[in-house]
């Protein structure tokens, strides 16, 4: 798939030459007064519609030719994200395709520029399909003009990365292999100059990254370690670590069907970190940016390693392979232990499809967040409510860490207890150096069931608000 990034301008334009329909936003204190001003056709089209300024409701107001003259819409206070993407949806249920194919629209009334950033952007990832596969290609979506105050590059980047990182995770594996995800980490780099370098296959063992070797030798498509560097040397340090394993089948320690089925999205913490890099770049955020992708699929085969070995790490610890269906924690190790050598990040954050037991603990929507800085965890938290991409923090509870003792090497990748989220960051903790802040999140990258904005698939959970925390802390 070579169009990995789509263009905003199919579906936000600055000006436009078909008819453009007025979008009347209401607010819950508004309906009232508009309805008492309405015309009296107007005021039948309402009532007969039930239409009464809910959140949700859209109502198309029709002059005396039988020709739209506006379209009604509900909101809320506050224009959440989404708020436009439902009604986007709803306006292309109303309308045929040759219709909408006719005319755009545009917001009538001032907005703040959050809100005004919040309705672009929700109206544009309301377009968002991948239909890459099918043969019929999905309907069009309707056009709206860039609502005044909007920044139209800060919206365009931010759809750009968000539907990046969705595309990458809903390619299926035999499209997406090592290569093709080492491949498209190159094109990201050269887009925005920035410099790009790979260890592949079994210069993974002569340049010291044992760990990333071992969980993908045992594939066809050999492993690799990727790194991007942009920015200048008198920026802040910022590092973004993602696992790319394109496909888990458990190795040895073989996935049941039902939780095989959606492995082609064990990349998806690369799929976050090129997203997030590909906003910081086309933002020009001042930072230092390094951008680090541990790549490989978990397959089994003579070669693949085995419950029971005992493997290297970079960082000189040994690890007893307790399962090695527990093996995303194995490659983010030796990239994390990289990531903390030479001149030290001011922060490293990694992403990462860790475990199921975030997911019992939290569901599909909310990312497990950890860090060694709780003031981080603090601010994350609060600023991911705010930005309606919710991480919620969860402990690096020390006393578990007894439970990951091997009795042969220094650390075993699995715990004997209950508490399998908090295992894996607790595993990833022995590689970080203590003096660096870290931030962990484990994410699940895909949405189960489909709504405004966010069609079943590939799903970002946690970007946006990594991206508005690192904003705030380096005053970008």
């Amino acid at each position: 798939m070579e169009n990995l990034i789509p263009s905003i301008t199919s579906v936000l334009v600055e000006s436009t030459k078909l008819s453009v329909i007025p979008l009347r936003l209401l607010k819950p204190a508004e309906f009232e007064e508009f309805h008492a001003r309405a015309s009296a056709s107007f005021t039948r089209q309402m009532e007969q519609a039930g239409f009464n300024g809910k959140d949700k409701q859209c109502c198309a107001l029709r002059d005396d030719k039988g020709m739209v003259a506006e379209i009604l819409c509900g909101v809320p206070s506050a224009l959440g994200l989404y708020t436009l993407a439902v009604i986007a949806e709803n306006i292309k249920t109303q309308f045929s395709n040759d219709f909408i194919k006719s005319v755009a629209f545009k917001i009538e009334r001032v907005l703040s520029v959050e809100e005004a950033n919040n309705a672009a952007l929700g109206w544009a990832l309301a377009s968002y399909r991948f239909d890459h596969y099918k043969k019929d290609k999905k309907n069009p979506h309707p056009i709206l003009l860039f609502p005044q105050g909007a920044d139209q590059k800060r919206v365009a980047a931010m759809f750009e990365g968000i539907c990046l990182a969705k595309n990458l995770i809903n390619l299926p594996a035999n499209d997406l292999n090592t290569d093709e995800l080492a491949n498209a980490s190159e094109r990201i780099a050269k887009t925005h100059n920035a410099t790009f370098s790979k260890i592949s296959g079994k210069d993974l063992i002569n340049r010291n990254f044992p760990m990333i070797y071992e969980v993908g030798k045992g594939s066809d498509h050999p492993p690799h370690f990727v790194e991007l560097n942009w920015g200048r040397d008198d920026h802040p340090r910022v590092t973004l670590v993602g696992k790319g394993v394109v496909f888990d089948t458990g190795g040895l320690d073989i996935k049941p069907p039902a939780f095989m089925g959606l492995m082609k999205k064990d990349m998806g913490g690369t799929a976050h970190v090129l997203g997030l890099a590909h906003i910081i770049m086309a933002l020009g955020l001042p930072l230092r940016l390094r951008v680090l992708v541990s790549i490989a699929e978990n397959s089994i085969g003579g070669n693949c390693f085995r419950p029971g070995d005992v493997i290297k790490s970079r960082k000189g610890l040994s690890v007893e392979i307790g399962d090695t269906d527990a093996e995303g924690r194995l490659v983010l190790g030796d990239a994390l232990t990289y990531a903390c050598e030479g001149a030290k990040p001011d922060l490293i954050v990694d992403f990462a499809t860790l475990t199921g037991s975030a997911r019992a603990a939290l569901g599909h929507d909310i990312p497990a967040l950890f860090s060694n800085n709780d003031d981080l965890l603090d601010a994350l938290r609060d600023l991911s409510m705010k930005s309606e991409d919710p991480l919620w923090p969860m402990p690096l509870w020390q006393p578990y860490l007894a439970e990951m003792k091997s009795p042969i090497a220094d650390l075993s990748n699995i715990g004997s207890g209950k508490a399998g989220a908090i295992h894996g960051a607790l595993f990833l903790q022995q590689f970080i150096d203590n003096a660096v802040s870290w931030i962990h999140i484990d994410c699940y990258a895909w949405e189960q069931s489909g709504k405004a904005g966010r069609p079943q698939g590939g799903a970002d959970t946690g970007l946006r608000s990594m991206l508005a925390f690192i904003e705030r802390r380096y005053n970008a």
